[in-house]
């Protein structure tokens, strides 16, 4: 099966063929820095994290841009709240947003540009556009003329003579309302760089235009992000790449929501749940497999009760894991993944689905311990292994165990553990349950679950 993607401009699933054959490129929205991110901001990247690493696991070069908006009028606006620099809000915030992606496992993109680093491309851009009548000068600020492109609004299937264009404080001197500024004029006390039109400052869409130009060229294969910016900032967007002469996007790839009591989370309702408490609560590897479990497409309702739900079935995950290698030792991952996980992978990017093969496997490794069979056992973990590391969900990547530095510490503390583990096996056999009842106690307290087995006691650390 080739892989298929739903394309939001086509409104279809179709057949997705890299534009140069054996490698594919990707822009991702990525944030606007004014606050700390939320789980939110991070699922988007971590949904388009597990493409990049499914299409690299199809033996794609893949070239990953994600963008910084440093400068826009929601950093200016807390600069005023807050009596801080701009810069020094975004690039906190900034730091904020990729402790949160690296926390949840997510690889750092080819390129992380700023949009504030990419003045005079877009001032090349403006030029450009203005001298084939597609953008004007007023005031100070540039607008793009959206009646000069006739293609504007396909994306969002809107009608012009219905638009209502959303525009800041400042914009004067439009020809037309539904016209869209690129650049604004300085305001007394707000950054601003110096342009042929006055000193100002980059418009929320030029930014992304300029930067996909300078690091993708005129034409790659995925533009990615979240529903909420399919207009106005992607039909923007479109609107100025391609009246520059841009082919642009070949394909637009936009992830649902998390919501709570049905409405977005966002920092503006003031219903955001930060990451940085988050990782407090859960695990970060948790986490991640409650926000990549769901279909890219569809909402998430968040709640406490569901992010137990995803730990209790990533533990059942773990606790396979850990038992096949405590009986046959280190498994390394095979080198392909079943073809039904394929195939749902395949099948735009359908993870639901792709968990069902996964948890199928880990059901008949189990099965195969019940039945003391080494063999299949270490056979479905190779299996597990594989899937979990295109979903970036292998506990027992470095990434996650912390590499030899982790296994040495595990090791420290299995023989410190099972020395204690000896004196209760010892008092149970002499009929003194309750000192035996004392040291799981007393383990219990330290963190460690011990759970008794045919074979033995064996230790897990406490999830809980």
């Amino acid at each position: 099966m080739s892989l298929r993607l739903y394309d939001t401009n086509a409104r279809q699933v179709r057949d997705f063929v890299p534009l140069v054959p054996g490698c594919v490129s990707i822009y991702l929205c990525g944030a606007t820095v004014q606050a700390a991110p939320h789980i939110g901001h991070i699922r988007s990247n971590l949904n388009f994290d597990v493409l990049r690493r499914w299409l690299t696991h199809r033996g794609l070069d893949v070239t990953f841009v994600r963008n910084v908006t440093d400068i826009d009028d929601k950093v200016i606006k807390k600069e005023h709240e807050l009596g801080v620099p701009w810069w020094q809000i975004a690039y906190a915030n900034e730091r904020a947003f990729n402790e949160g992606y690296e926390a949840l496992g997510c690889l750092p993109p080819t390129v992380e540009p700023r949009a504030t680093g990419h003045v005079p491309e877009m001032i090349d851009m403006m030029q450009a556009l203005i001298a084939k009548g597609h953008a004007y000068a007023a005031d100070g600020n540039v607008y793009f003329d959206v009646k000069s492109y006739p293609g504007y609004l396909e994306l969002s299937n809107q009608q012009l003579e219905n638009l209502r264009q959303p525009e800041g404080e400042g914009e004067t001197g439009k020809r037309d309302p539904r016209d869209f500024a690129m650049w604004k004029a300085a305001k007394p006390g707000e950054p601003s760089w110096t342009t042929p039109w006055g000193r100002g400052r980059p418009g929320w869409h030029l930014e992304c235009s300029a930067m996909v130009h300078k690091y993708l060229g005129s034409a790659f294969d995925i533009h990615g992000g979240g529903l909420d910016l399919i207009f106005p900032h992607h039909e923007n967007e479109i609107a100025q790449s391609k009246a520059f002469g841009d082919d642009f996007a070949n394909f637009w790839m936009h992830n649902a929501w998390v919501t709570m009591s049905g409405e977005k989370m966002s920092k503006s309702l003031g219903n955001s749940v930060l990451i940085s408490e988050m990782v407090q609560r859960w695990r970060p590897i948790v986490l991640r497999y409650y926000l990549a479990a769901p279909h890219y497409r569809s909402m998430i309702e968040y709640s406490e009760e569901a992010i137990a739900e995803a730990d209790a079935s990533f533990t059942r995950i773990e606790g396979f894991i850990q038992r096949v290698v405590e009986l046959c030792g280190p498994v390394e991952p095979a080198a392909e993944v079943p073809p039904a996980f394929a195939e749902a992978m395949d099948d735009d990017l359908g993870v639901p689905q792709a968990l069902a093969v996964l948890h199928t496997a880990v059901r008949q490794g189990n099965s195969a311990l019940t039945a003391d069979d080494k063999e299949s056992a270490a056979a479905r973990l190779a299996e597990v292994r594989a899937m979990l590391g295109v979903l970036g969900l292998d506990p027992l990547d470095p990434m996650w165990s912390g590499g030899d530095g982790g296994e040495d510490l595990h090791g420290v503390v299995d023989s410190l553990v099972r020395l204690v583990l000896e004196q209760r096996e010892a008092a149970r056999a002499r009929k003194d349950y309750a000192s035996a009842d004392a040291i799981r106690d007393q383990l219990g307290q330290s963190g460690l679950a011990i759970e008794d087995t045919p074979s033995g006691p064996r230790w897990t650390l406490d999830k809980q």
